[in-house]
């Protein structure tokens, strides 16, 4: 058993990305020069694309040189003068077989894209990036938005244009490689686009009168999408903001307090509601009390922390913490009672 010819010499020391990381990586290629914006895809960069896929993916070689590719888009109506003449008279290129054409259909049809098939509602701009910027004097940002992606089915017909059946072989053998999971990918501009194998046909001509050779055609899908960076949109975002308000500055009155200082003078009323003779309260400050006058009272007495001071005294000097203790006798024993007095804070 011989040994494969593609043998590795080299083995690699790092791991290839993989999740988020892998998509950051192709978050870069995408806004690879620093644009901070994906660039546009058009029909023109889709067929660029399906060229570079041709000429990379699917190229062969034939006793050690490469079969030749045609790097152009050849149009239906280029492709039909080129079976009557083989030779493309609008390209002024003569080509001897064997050799690859890439045939575009003309039509484009809203793609199958699943990723972007009729989600959203609407041409919107949505987020993309925020890009901080500097105008010399303050830092702000501008705001990146970007429309959704317009699918889009291209069809395109490769052809091998060859002499011998082996070299059809080969081209067949590395399309059906390429393609045995159903798609693969080109990238353009940083995205992958998928294609698939549809069908393939042979064309060969063998007719007795005309030149015999081999013509086999494949017909891929490119299930590709259109970006217009004309409908990109870049919009300041608010750095600062400013509050104004008025007032009116002819208002040249005394401004008011709008509560008073607490007084050191102050009326206390000591109410003996009916069925009550007795009250007790423990002061937590410093006072002299000074009776004014008495209603429905006969007489009253005066305790301090339980200590007899006497009967109808004119002022009460109470110390911190006293506990101050009246006893009344009503006039009128149905009715409430009140000593009116005047405290002053020590």
């Amino acid at each position: 058993m011989g040994l494969p010819k593609n043998v590795k010499k080299h083995l690699p020391l790092t791991l290839n990305k993989t999740l988020l990381k892998r998509r950051e990586e192709l978050l870069e290629q995408i806004e690879v020069d620093g644009t901070y914006l994906p660039k546009s895809i058009l029909h023109a960069d889709l067929d660029r694309g399906m060229l570079d896929f041709v000429r990379d993916e699917l190229g062969i070689s034939i006793n050690g040189k490469n079969v030749s590719n045609i790097d152009l888009i050849i149009t239906t109506q280029n492709w039909a003068q080129f079976t009557e003449t083989w030779n493309f008279q609008d390209l002024d290129k003569n080509i001897k077989p064997p050799f690859v054409a890439t045939v575009r259909n003309p039509d484009a049809k809203f793609g199958t894209n699943p990723s972007l098939q009729y989600t959203i509602p609407n041409r919107r701009q949505f987020y993309y990036a925020k890009v901080p910027t500097w105008d010399g004097q303050r830092k702000g940002m501008d705001i990146y938005k970007i429309p959704q992606p317009v699918p889009v089915d291209i069809t395109y017909n490769v052809k091998i244009f060859c002499n011998r059946m082996r070299e059809l072989n080969d081209f067949n053998k590395k399309v059906l490689q390429k393609f045995s999971s159903r798609q693969a990918y080109t990238e353009i501009k940083g995205h992958y686009i998928p294609m698939i194998l549809n069908s393939s046909s042979d064309e060969s001509v063998l007719e007795l009168e005309k030149r015999k050779y081999y013509v086999q055609s494949y017909e891929f899908l490119m299930m590709g999408f259109l970006l217009d960076e004309e409908e990109f949109e870049v919009s300041p975002a608010i750095s600062r903001t400013a509050t104004i308000f008025e007032v009116d500055t002819l208002n040249t009155g005394r401004r008011v307090e709008k509560y008073p200082s607490n007084p050191s003078d102050f009326d206390l009323d000591i109410i003996f509601v009916s069925g009550i003779e007795s009250l007790t309260e423990t002061y937590r400050y410093e006072i002299d009390l000074t009776i004014l006058e008495s209603t429905n009272v006969d007489s009253y007495s005066v305790y301090i922390n339980g200590n007899y001071i006497g009967d109808d005294v004119s002022t009460i000097k109470v110390s911190t913490n006293d506990e101050i203790k009246i006893d009344v006798v009503k006039i009128d024993i149905t009715k409430q009672s009140v000593l009116k007095s005047k405290a002053r804070l020590l």
